[in-house]
């Protein structure tokens, strides 16, 4: 999720609207509103002090709104909780393990997910069951989805050729 994405999420959790935000973090009244709404859609990006104005006007940490660096374990936490808001990722424990799963109820978007974990338990259960080698598991994760074989993956055209294609045989369409 970018980091658009996030200040909206929060922005909504919290109950504000984008001009009192935009107002929170120092921007003029007149403009606070169209100047949130660019860095929710992404046409804008925050610099860094911006970032941490609108995660203190949150109450949320600035690694919860920026995309996380995930080489850092305070980044890869703020990816987890990311994972939660978007897929219903949980965390639990069993059996003495603590236990990350993904939620069927969040809708299509986690049941895709949950496939994919799905295909990946299965590659590191063959790893493990030594059915593949490391450099095979290795070939499958680095090249994912290339060798998933789990699912149908297709290569969905860009809207502007799929409107040129449609504009083209638009009339053709029309004699048959």
């Amino acid at each position: 999720m970018a980091i658009g994405e996030r200040i909206h999420f929060f922005r909504i959790m919290r109950g504000m609207t984008q001009k009192y935000l935009g107002m929170l973090v120092g921007f003029p009244e007149r403009s606070a509103d169209v100047r949130l709404a660019q860095y929710e859609t992404g046409s804008r990006k925050p610099k860094s002090e911006l970032t941490a104005a609108l995660a203190q006007a949150l109450d949320v940490a600035p690694q919860a709104l920026d995309i996380p660096d995930i080489d850092s374990q305070i980044g890869l936490m703020h990816t987890l909780f990311a994972l939660e808001d978007i897929y219903g990722l949980t965390i639990s424990e069993t059996d003495g393990d603590v236990c990350l799963k993904i939620s069927k109820d969040k809708g299509k978007a986690a049941e895709e997910l949950l496939q994919m974990l799905t295909a990946w338990q299965e590659q590191a259960a063959k790893l493990s069951a030594e059915e593949i080698s490391r450099e095979d598991y290795d070939q499958w994760r680095y090249n994912y989805p290339k060798f998933d074989t789990t699912q149908r993956w297709a290569n969905v055209s860009s809207k502007e050729l799929s409107d040129a294609l449609v504009e083209t045989f638009k009339n053709k369409l029309k004699t048959d």
